[in-house]
């Protein structure tokens, strides 16, 4: 009996409600856990962790260690890609989940330098590459989850919700982190042992996160591939051969919002704006920290809906624009020691962040084909993620601590989002297009301004 093929955004509105809350709750509990360890690494690691190396070199091995977990994303892309797009999104964002939820909790249980020597920050990496596999895979199953149940009119919009995730995660891990250093555990007591509860706390959102999840459909576009036997029998393998270019753009694509992100507002600020040359508070600090997650999140549902109404390009061009004008400022603001300029400065520097961070999760959904889509979005992330935010905390404090200047990291930010600018520029908007298996020959081809378009989409 033939199957009839279903056109992606074919489900009832309550299952796409649920989905949208199956992805914001499960991306949020992810980078919550991400972002917990990165504001530890700027605050706490270089003396739990690194005391012996020096405070310098103790705060670039903390940063490392972030750093070395973005190294370890594209293997989480591969794996996740690869079972994705052959045994379905929906199990793949459980086992990413857990995975992420386990190291988060062991991370908190870790001892000391000062009780097991070297074995200690040995075993954090070991932990950190464990969120680093489960962050690369996590993101491209929570967007197709989204995007693939959308009514393509507004797929940019639903795509924004896992994106919103982000922000979120940031804004849950500084306000708890601030909750313990101003409140519950302050002075040496956050030290001692009140950096680790941010940690633990983490096994609550995973219950949840875990629970919701396992609640939602599968998605449609999967459903079609299964019941007629379109998937790809290696999709990595097949998505480099045929696509390999388009992915190198996607993730450059990335590269300039990430590194602007990820350094901006997690574990660089927490750190220089701490620092004597700053003298700002450590709650002070991670409670601005938090505000400017709160404006970046704000945007980047802005950013969604915008982009299904302009186009996700259009919408990329003017966030880089806006993140390009504002960085210079923003880190002047940083370095004049002012609180009250710190809160200003990540007003107008999350605005960009968050309209070029929205229509991601649509853009690139609709840049591959179904049969290897999984793959794509989830290794271009990663790869941009590593060419932006992986050690962009550590190049930061390299750059400060040679140049005694904060304008070299601002010039090292403005660079990224050029290069991310012009990428952007070289991609085909393709908003709305059909994203079911049966229309994988038109999704072959036009995704770069540079390749032919199928004469369906010729005018």
């Amino acid at each position: 009996m033939a199957t009839t093929p279903l056109r992606s955004g074919n489900t009832s509105s309550s299952n796409r409600r649920r989905v949208a809350s199956a992805t914001i709750i499960g991306t949020t509990s992810e980078w919550y856990d991400f972002f917990s360890s990165s504001t530890a690494a700027a605050l706490v690691f270089p003396k739990v962790f690194f005391e012996q190396a020096g405070p310098q070199v103790g705060a670039l091995l903390a940063f490392a260690s972030v750093g070395i977990s973005f190294l370890f994303r594209p293997l989480g892309a591969f794996l996740a890609g690869h079972y994705g797009d052959k045994i379905g999104r929906r199990a793949m964002l459980v086992v990413t989940l857990i995975l992420m939820g386990a190291s988060t909790t062991l991370i908190g249980l870790l001892p000391t330098f000062n009780q097991i020597g070297v074995t200690a920050p040995l075993l954090l990496l070991l932990l950190r590459v464990l969120q680093g596999i489960s962050a690369g895979g996590e993101w491209g199953g929570a967007v197709l989850m989204a995007v693939e149940h959308a009514d393509p009119k507004h797929r940019a919009r639903a795509g924004a919700f896992p994106q919103m995730g982000v922000p979120l995660g940031l804004l849950l891990a500084t306000g708890v982190n601030a909750l313990m250093t101003g409140v519950i555990s302050p002075g040496a007591a956050f030290v001692e042992w009140g950096w680790r509860v941010p940690f633990l706390l983490s096994i609550v959102l995973i219950v949840v996160g875990y629970l919701v999840r396992r609640a939602v459909d599968e998605s449609p576009v999967f459903q079609e591939m299964a019941a007629t036997a379109t998937r790809a029998k290696v999709p990595a393998v097949e998505l480099f051969r045929k696509h390999g270019l388009l992915v190198i753009v996607a993730a450059l694509v990335f590269a300039g919002n990430n590194a602007a992100g990820y350094m901006a507002t997690g574990g660089f600020i927490p750190a220089y704006a701490t620092s004597p040359a700053v003298g700002l508070g450590r709650t002070d600090v991670l409670l601005a920290v938090a505000y400017g997650a709160a404006v970046w999140m704000f945007f980047t549902w802005l950013a969604g809906e915008l982009a299904d109404k302009i186009g996700r390009k259009r919408t990329y061009l003017i966030g880089f624009g806006a993140q390009l004008v504002s960085v210079f400022p923003f880190f002047w603001m940083l370095d004049s020691g002012s609180l009250g300029l710190l809160y200003l400065g990540l007003t107008f520097f999350a605005v960009g962040l968050g309209l070029a961070y929205g229509p991601q999760a649509a853009l690139y959904s609709e840049m591959f084909p179904a049969s290897v889509r999984f793959s794509g979005v989830s290794i271009s992330y990663a790869l941009g993620a590593i060419l932006g935010g992986a050690f962009a905390p550590m190049i930061a404090t390299a750059l400060v601590q040679a140049t005694g200047n904060i304008n070299s990291v601002a010039a090292y930010i403005a660079g990224m989002t050029v290069i991310s600018l012009i990428a952007v520029s070289l991609v085909r908007d393709r908003s709305g297009i059909n994203l079911s298996p049966s229309n994988q020959a038109e999704q072959e081809t036009g995704a770069l301004v540079t390749s032919p378009q199928p004469e369906a989409a010729r005018v």
